[in-house]
């Protein structure tokens, strides 16, 4: 595991996206001002918790499927946050012990908590990059990519927090752009129905809540999510909300509104 970028100044004073995630697994990698972020989460939507495990299992099984059943062998995860319990490099390598992973978060805390989890792991590597920039970002990582092979590119409830639609098209097109014939896109982004029901009315208030926090997030619609694959091949099921995505077994616990503001698919780039 290698990374080979600086990393920047902490500063503890204002959350980052990654450690509020992690505050929402219920991980310990975070401070008090990733932790009010998460006080402020649930008051709007109490069961966010529970939709985060949604959001990272849906994760497991688009890696397991890419690589247990297509044979997909390297994965670029951009904006991964912390490579805590199932993340992509422990279900790929799970399947097929070197599968090469990369990972992307230019949060110095993951940088620094990537790399004493990983030193040991051969086929894993964190990089610093901005995925914003991603003529930078691919130029660091062909390192350990091969972009001539399909490449699982990774985009994991991130890409909602580029606020501009147009910019967001045209980062996801880069990298898309980049990849083999073969390779999958897998993205999942936050999701307002637009259509008056209680999800919706959640969609719109954590939107205002977190505006101009630097935490913010776009829920968008449909229409626009589903822009993010044009071009490509949608595998079964689509588009669809991360429970309903090839779900391992019959639902035990109960939905809540927040339970469909995120969407999420799967698509070969051909």
């Amino acid at each position: 595991m290698t990374s080979e970028r600086p990393s920047a100044r902490v500063d503890f004073d204002r959350p980052s996206i990654a450690r509020v995630f992690d505050a929402l697994m219920g991980g310990t990698d975070n401070y008090e001002a990733d932790r009010a972020v998460l006080r402020e989460i649930l008051e709007v939507a109490p069961q966010s918790p529970a939709m985060a495990r949604e959001v990272r299992q849906w994760l497991v099984r688009a890696v397991r499927y890419l690589t247990e059943r297509l044979g997909v062998d390297q994965f670029l995860d951009l904006g991964s946050g912390f490579p805590t319990v199932e993340n992509t490099h422990q279900v790929a390598q799970k399947y097929n012990p070197e599968a090469h992973v990369v990972y992307v978060d230019n949060d110095p805390v993951v940088q620094a908590h990537s790399r004493a989890l990983l030193v040991d792991n051969d086929f894993t590597h964190i990089s610093g990059n901005d995925l914003l920039r991603p003529g930078e970002t691919l130029a660091d990582v062909q390192r350990f990519i091969d972009f001539d092979r399909p490449v699982g590119l990774v985009l994991c409830a991130i890409v909602h927090h580029i606020a501009e639609l147009e910019q967001a098209r045209q980062v996801v097109k880069s990298y898309v752009g980049a990849m083999a014939p073969g390779s999958y896109l897998v993205l999942l982004h936050q999701h307002n129905p637009d259509d008056g029901s209680e999800a919706a009315g959640v969609a719109t208030e954590l939107q205002q809540r977190f505006s101009g926090t630097g935490l913010d997030t776009r829920y968008r619609t449909r229409a626009e999510i589903a822009s993010f694959f044009d071009g490509l091949d949608l595998l079964e099921p689509g588009l669809t909300a991360p429970h309903l995505w090839w779900p391992d077994g019959p639902r035990l616990a109960p939905l809540a509104p927040v339970n469909w503001t995120s969407l999420g698919g799967v698509a070969r780039i051909p």
